[in-house]
This record gives structure tokens, sequence and C-alpha cells, in this order.
């Protein structure tokens, strides 16, 4: 997904109602981690993807695998 932006991430993310410093304080990771994952210009660690899923309560083919 790397170059491609991560819109599915970004709209689970509003929907959740998390601003990108909110999910960045909950998963471990900055508010610029967040905002490069989904401009699609970082690709993070499985560790990461999968807290960021429970955060959101989506799967990982919901956010990162097409």
């Amino acid at each position: 997904m790397k170059g491609e932006k991560n819109l599915r991430m970004k709209n689970a993310r509003n929907d959740a109602g998390l601003s990108q410093t909110d999910l960045a304080e909950r998963v471990g990771a900055t508010r610029q981690t967040i905002g490069l994952i989904e401009a699609g210009k970082y690709n993070p660690s499985l560790k990461l993807c999968k807290a960021i899923c429970q955060t959101l309560g989506k799967t990982l083919n919901d956010l990162f695998w097409d």
C-alpha cells in the first residue's frame, strides 16, 4: 500500500471520532507517523497495524490489505 493514500484508515479514524493525535496516543505512535501512514508515505510495522486495527475496531483486511 506504500505510495497510495490510506483513505480506509483515515475514514475509520474519523468515524471513531478520533484525531490523528488521539489515535497516535492510543497506539503508542506519533501524530506524524499516523499522518504519514494515511498519506501513504510510511509502511507501518505489523505490530503498529494491529494496534491501529484494535483501536479502531477493524481488521487488517479492512484497513491495510486489498
